[in-house]
C-alpha cells in the first residue's frame, strides 16, 4: 500500500505506444524495449501536484550489482549525454527520457527521485526496468542503415535462407532467425553476459556495450563454445549421437533456449551454417543490420601465404589436412561505422562465428571490412588476411612419393571465392556480392589488389608445363540419391599419334569441408587413344556402395590421374558430384487467423531401395509455432509414402515460413517450406 505522503501512486510505462514508434513491438508489447537516439516517454500517475520547492530526478543503473550508475541532467548539456524533461497535466507526470545514439545497450533500471530543495529525497520510485538497444534507424547511431528496404530486411525479417551445395549447382535452406520469439531477447544479454570480458570484469564489458565493434566482436566469440561457454558446439565428423545432428537444425531459435534452460552448457552440435544463423538471430535482436553470406569454394590458409596447399599420395588420398577448401562456407555481414579505422572502412563488415583459427587468443573473426577486403588493405583489423584467403587464395595441388618427394602438380588461380550470395531484400532470390569482395577476374584492378595484399600476380611454374598430347576431364552430372549412376571420364588426344597412358579413377564421400568419409570405388586401366580421339571410360556407381559411407551432405568427388610414360608429371582432375534429395511436400489449406487452430499436412517419399528407420519430422516456424517433433510410426518401406498432420495457432500476423526437416537412420536433411499468411479477425482491435 503506497504510502499517503508519497506523490507518486503508479508508473505507465507505455510500452506498447514506445515499442511501437521504436519499432520493438515484435520483441515484446508489454514490456518497455526502445532504441537509443530517440525519445520515449513514460508517465507517472500522482496523488498531488509537485510544488515549485520539489525537484524531479532520474538516476539509471546498468548491470546485476548497479556497476554503472547515471545520474540523468534535466536539461541537455550536449549531443552526447542522457537527458529528460517534464510536464504536469493535473495528476500525471509525463516524463521524456532522451538517450545519446552511443548509448550502452543493456537492460536498465530507472529511479525517479523527488527531492526536497536542500537535497533531501523525499520519495523514489522502485526500480523501473526497460531494454535500450541499437537504433539503425538513428542517423547518429554507429549502426545507422539510410535504407527503409535495408532494414526491413537486415533487422526485422525472422524468416532467412543460407545458400549451400557447390558454386555450380547452388542449393537453399530456409532458416527461421526468430529474432523476436519470447525471450530470445534476453538470451542474447545473456550471451554478452557469459562472455571472457563480462565475467572477468562487469564494470568495464558494460561500458564497452555503447561500440556496435565490440559488441559484435564478442558475439563472434560467444556463438561457439571454443574457450568458453558459448552456445554451440561444431562437430564434423559424423558423429552425433549425444547431440542434435546440424543439419537438423531449421532455425535459431530452439538452439539458444536450449543453451539458456540448461545453465550455458554448449549446445551439440552445428557447422558453419548454424553458427552464422546464430549470429544473425542475435545481431539482428540486438539492433545491429546483419546479413548471412555464403561463400563457394571457400579457401581455409591455415599459414597465411595465401595459397591453400592440398597434398595427396600416388593412391590420390589426401594426406596432411591443414589447408582446405569447402565447397561453401557460411558468415554474417553487419553493418556499421567503422571510426576506429581509416577512412573507407565503414559498411559491411565480415564476422565469422565458426571456429577455425584463434585471433587475439580467441577463437573468432571480425569485423573486417569488406571494403578493405576488396582493395587488399590486409593491415586493418580484424582477421583481414584470414578472410582475403578464403576468398582469393591459389589453390596448389601436390603429389606426395612413396620417398617422400613433393611435386607440384596442378595450379588454379582462379577457383576460390566463387558466386558469393546473400538473400536479396527483394524476395526469396539469391543475389550474388561477389563483386563487393574482390573486381572481376583478370582486370588490372585484381591484379594491383593481389601485389598490394602481397600474392604473387603470375605464380612460377617451377618447370611445370601441360602435356601437348592429353587433356582429361571429368563430366558432371546431378544424379539422385538413392539410384546408380554412372561417371564419365575423358581422355582426349590432341596430338596426332596415338598416346599410351595409365588411368586412375576414385570415387569417395566427402563432406562440404572436404573431408573424405571413405572411398567408395577405385578403377585403374592401360589405355590408348587414337590420335585426334577421345576415350571415355565409364565408371558405375550403385547406391549399396556409397550409401554406405556418403555423409550427411550427400557429396560424392571423383578425382582422375593420368600417368603418361616419358612425362614427369601426370595430369590430374576432380570434380565434386552433390547427389540431389528429395523435398517433403507441405500443405496448409484455407485461411490462417491469429490465434486460430490451423491445419497442416506434411507427405514425403521414400525414394531408396532401403526401408527408413526411426523417421521424424521436425517443424517450427517464427509467430507459428516453437520446434516440433513429430515421430513416423513403423518403417518406411521403399517406394512408401507417409503422411503426418500438424495443428498450430499463429500468435502473430503477417507472412510467416513454416520450416520442416525430415530425418531417418538412412536418408538425412530432407526439407521442405510452406509460407502461411496469417491474418486479423476482422472487427477486432488489436494492436498486432
Amino acid at each position: 500500500m503506497a504510502n499517503p505522503s508519497d506523490v507518486f501512486t503508479h508508473v505507465d510505462l507505455r510500452s506498447r505506444e514506445n515499442n511501437l514508434h521504436h519499432r520493438t513491438r515484435e520483441i515484446d508489447r508489454e514490456r518497455l524495449i526502445v532504441r537509443r537516439g530517440q525519445p520515449f516517454s513514460i508517465t507517472l500517475q500522482c496523488s498531488r501536484s509537485l510544488s515549485p520547492q520539489h525537484h524531479l530526478e532520474v538516476v539509471l543503473h546498468l548491470g546485476k550489482r548497479d556497476e554503472v550508475v547515471i545520474k540523468v541532467p534535466k536539461e541537455r548539456t550536449s549531443g552526447d549525454k542522457w537527458w529528460f524533461y517534464h510536464e504536469q497535466v493535473q495528476d500525471e507526470i509525463l516524463l521524456t527520457l532522451h538517450s545519446p545514439a552511443d548509448a550502452i545497450i543493456g537492460q536498465y533500471g530507472m529511479e525517479v527521485l523527488i527531492s526536497s530543495a536542500d537535497g533531501h529525497i523525499l520519495q523514489k520510485t522502485d526500480k523501473i526496468g526497460f531494454h535500450l538497444l541499437f537504433n539503425p534507424w538513428c542517423k547518429d547511431d554507429d549502426v545507422h542503415l539510410p535504407d527503409e528496404s535495408l532494414l526491413q530486411e537486415y533487422v526485422l525479417n525472422e524468416d532467412g535462407i543460407v545458400y549451400m551445395g557447390e558454386w555450380f549447382d547452388i542449393g537453399r535452406k530456409y532458416w527461421n532467425y526468430g529474432q523476436f520469439e519470447d525471450y530470445v531477447m534476453d538470451i542474447c544479454f545473456q550471451v554478452l553476459d557469459n562472455s571472457k570480458d563480462a565475467l572477468k570484469n562487469s564494470r568495464m564489458d558494460i561500458v564497452k556495450r555503447s561500440d556496435p565493434v565490440y559488441v559484435s566482436r564478442t558475439l563472434t566469440a560467444m556463438v561457439n563454445s571454443n574457450g568458453d561457454d558459448g552456445v554451440l558446439k561444431g562437430r564434423w565428423d559424423g558423429t552425433y549421437s549425444d547431440g542434435v545432428a546440424p543439419n537438423r537444425w531449421t532455425g535459431s531459435v530452439p538452439i539458444l533456449q536450449q543453451w539458456s534452460r540448461s545453465g550455458f552448457k554448449p549446445v551439440k552440435y552445428g557447422q558453419c551454417w548454424v553458427f552464422a544463423g546464430i549470429a544473425c538471430t542475435v545481431l539482428r535482436c540486438l539492433g545491429i543490420p546483419t546479413r548471412l553470406i555464403t561463400n563457394f569454394s571457400s579457401a581455409h590458409d591455415t599459414d597465411g601465404n595465401l595459397s591453400v596447399d592440398m597434398l595427396m599420395n600416388e593412391r590420390m588420398e589426401t594426406i596432411g589436412e591443414k589447408d582446405s577448401t569447402w565447397n561453401f562456407h557460411c558468415w554474417v555481414e553487419s553493418w556499421m561505422r567503422r571510426d576506429d579505422l581509416p577512412r573507407g572502412n565503414d559498411g559491411w563488415q565480415v564476422l565469422d562465428p565458426t571456429p577455425q583459427e584463434l585471433s587475439d587468443g580467441e577463437h573468432c573473426c571480425g569485423p573486417c571490412p569488406v571494403q578493405a577486403i576488396k582493395e587488399g588493405n590486409l593491415g586493418v583489423k580484424y582477421d583481414a588476411p584470414f578472410v582475403f584467403a578464403e576468398v582469393n587464395a591459389d589453390v596448389i595441388r601436390w603429389m606426395v612419393t612413396r620417398n617422400g618427394d613433393k611435386e607440384k602438380i596442378k595450379v588454379d588461380h582462379s577457383v576460390v571465392g566463387r558466386n558469393i550470395s546473400t538473400k536479396s531484400v527483394y524476395g526469396d532470390i539469391r543475389e550474388d556480392v561477389t563483386l563487393q569482395y574482390k573486381y572481376p577476374e583478370g582486370s588490372k584492378k585484381e591484379r594491383e589488389v593481389y601485389e598490394k595484399a602481397g600474392r604473387r600476380v603470375s605464380e612460377p611454374t617451377n618447370g611445370i608445363t601441360e602435356p601437348a598430347q592429353l587433356e582429361l576431364s571429368i563430366k558432371r552430372i546431378k544424379p539422385v540419391f538413392g539410384t546408380d549412376f554412372d561417371v564419365i571420364v575423358e581422355v582426349i588426344n590432341k596430338g596426332s599419334r596415338d598416346a599410351v597412358a595409365k588411368l586412375s579413377i576414385l570415387a569417395e564421400a566427402v563432406t562440404y569441408t572436404s573431408f573424405c568419409c571413405g572411398e567408395c570405388q577405385r578403377e585403374a586401366i592401360s589405355i590408348t587413344v587414337p590420335a585426334h580421339k577421345t576415350h571415355k571410360e565409364v565408371l558405375r556407381l550403385r547406391y549399396d556402395d556409397y550409401g554406405r559411407c556418403v555423409s550427411e551432405h550427400h557429396l560424392m568427388r571423383v578425382k582422375a590421374l593420368l600417368e603418361i610414360p616419358g612425362m614427369n608429371r601426370p595430369v590430374f582432375s576432380v570434380v565434386n558430384i552433390p547427389l540431389t534429395m528429395p523435398e517433403l511436400l507441405v500443405q496448409v489449406p484455407g485461411k490462417a487467423y491469429l490465434r486460430e487452430k490451423v491445419t497442416g499436412y506434411i507427405s514425403f517419399t521414400n525414394p531408396l531401395p532401403v526401408p527408413l528407420k526411426g523417421g521424424v519430422f521436425t517443424v517450427e516456424g517464427s509467430g507459428l509455432l516453437s520446434a516440433t517433433k513429430v515421430y513416423v510410426d513403423g518403417d518406411v518401406s521403399p517406394g512408401q509414402r507417409v503422411s503426418v498432420k500438424i495443428t498450430f495457432s499463429p500468435v502473430r500476423v503477417g507472412v510467416r515460413k513454416l520450416l520442416l526437416d525430415f530425418d531417418s537412420d538412412r536418408l538425412k536433411d530432407v526439407k521442405g517450406v510452406a509460407t502461411v499468411i496469417v491474418h486479423k479477425k476482422t472487427g477486432i482491435i488489436s494492436f498486432y
